[in-house]
């Protein structure tokens, strides 16, 4: 059965979904399971002996062989001139971001017997021309000459617009494992979204810092010599911030929950409320709200202008998210059940546009000739907006040719210590507000 892909590159895993033709439209995108029973896939890749790459963490304690061979973050490093070494040879970011896309596109087509009509690739907001371009000829070369780029933004907006969000206007809230963005979109004339002014992007800071966070206030309950002396004896740090990554994604949905820790002397669980995991992460989301504000005021635009605030991102969910959210901007809030998938399912939607448009909104019918002619070139003309899309200057922070224009209020940048990003978390850094 036809189908169409999109993707969400994003910088610690990556995600896809597949829309299947349904008659003359599409039907609702299918989240894919690229990680075992997960949808989303590490973006890791490992150098195989035979010079293959494989996909995901490597399996048990890395050695430093394996380390040597294992490539991460490089989606952050995209445009960056300086290669990553793997397994002792130079690898650009923009080349290993291109074979973990043409991985996904294969296990999907794989799965499916048949390669898809077209696909759309969600990156980073941030990106410029300079960085896309990078990767359209990085695909290229790998034999992906028709992907589709889009910023997260646009995808994240076009999934929550299929799930009912009517709005023209919308600030989008992206909260990751280690990234954090936000960007303004608005509704298009020729149907989808487009970024409006300049997005705001803080690295690193997402889900990985939480973990690390909720692992230190661990470790201050068993007592630090203690916690010293177990690591000695066996304690992974590696597990504690798994189980902590768990305990946060319990917290979501629960107000309580245990550190369930395995130590030579026996199991023992150390219990972590919502509130107090809340209080450990306060100043760090306050930052967030404040930076989505400063995407907004860059695009002359107030919160009064706004008629919701979208999220995406696996660390979306998070209560405190949307509850400062919410006090900031009095806005209306909207979140998926699974928003790590919101951006992938997004791009399916907007893979869609790109091979069978379909109309923002019902038209008048003329008469049947008239009607036909009008249809099939509305539809040449909508799919050629969309693909011109990826390629046209979006007015990107990275590689703007003139300075983004002044808000009307001047406002201090933000300014985060680099030393310590735990700092952030509690609150010891410049940048806290």
């Amino acid at each position: 059965m036809p189908y169409v892909l999109g993707i969400d590159l994003g910088r610690t895993s990556t995600v896809a979904a597949l829309a299947r033709r349904q008659g003359a439209t599409w039907a609702r995108p299918e989240v894919q399971r690229l990680h075992g029973q997960s949808a989303a896939v590490p973006s890791v890749l490992r150098l195989a002996p035979d010079g293959s790459f494989t996909v995901g963490e490597p399996a048990g304690p890395p050695d430093g062989a394996e380390n040597g061979r294992t490539a991460r973050d490089f989606v952050a490093r995209v445009g960056d001139d300086v290669p990553l070494i793997v397994g002792g040879e130079t690898c650009t970011a923009q080349a290993l971001a291109a074979v973990l896309v043409a991985w996904v596109v294969e296990q999907v087509t794989t799965r499916e017997r048949a390669r898809p009509e077209a696909v759309v690739l969600s990156h980073p907001a941030c990106w410029g021309p300079y960085r896309r371009d990078l990767l359209h000829r990085a695909l290229w070369e790998i034999g992906l000459a028709d992907v589709t780029l889009l910023p997260q933004p646009i995808t994240a907006a076009e999934a929550h617009a299929a799930r009912g969000f009517t709005g023209a206007t919308a600030a989008v809230y992206c909260l990751g494992g280690t990234g954090f963005e936000a960007g303004l979109v608005r509704r298009a004339p020729h149907g989808g979204f487009e970024v409006l002014g300049v997005p705001a992007a803080l690295e690193p800071l997402g889900g990985a810092d939480f973990d690390e966070a909720l692992a230190e206030h661990v470790r201050d309950a068993l007592g630090r010599p203690a916690a010293a002396r177990d690591r000695r004896h066996g304690f992974a740090p590696a597990d504690l911030l798994a189980r902590c990554a768990r305990a946060r994604h319990d917290l979501t949905v629960a107000t309580d929950t245990d550190v369930a820790l395995r130590l030579p002397h026996g199991p023992i669980r150390v219990p972590v409320s919502r509130a107090e995991f809340e209080e450990l992460i306060r100043p760090a989301v306050r930052t967030t709200v404040e930076l989505t504000a400063q995407a907004i005021r860059s695009a002359g635009r107030t919160a009064a202008d706004l008629d919701g605030i979208l999220l995406t991102g696996g660390c979306a969910r998070i209560p405190l998210v949307a509850e400062l959210l919410a006090a900031r901007f009095a806005r209306p809030v909207e979140v998926e059940a699974d928003p790590q998938a919101t951006s992938a399912v997004g791009a399916a939607l907007a893979a869609g546009h790109v091979v069978a448009p379909r109309p923002i909104r019902p038209q008048p019918r003329p008469a049947r000739d008239r009607d036909a002619r009008a249809g099939r070139a509305e539809a040449v003309r909508r799919a050629e907006a969309v693909r011109r899309a990826d390629r046209a200057p979006q007015r990107y922070a990275d590689d703007r040719p003139e300075p983004p224009p002044r808000p009307p209020v001047r406002v201090a940048p933000l300014e985060l210590p680099s030393a310590s990003r735990l700092a952030v978390l509690r609150g010891r850094g410049r940048g806290r507000r």
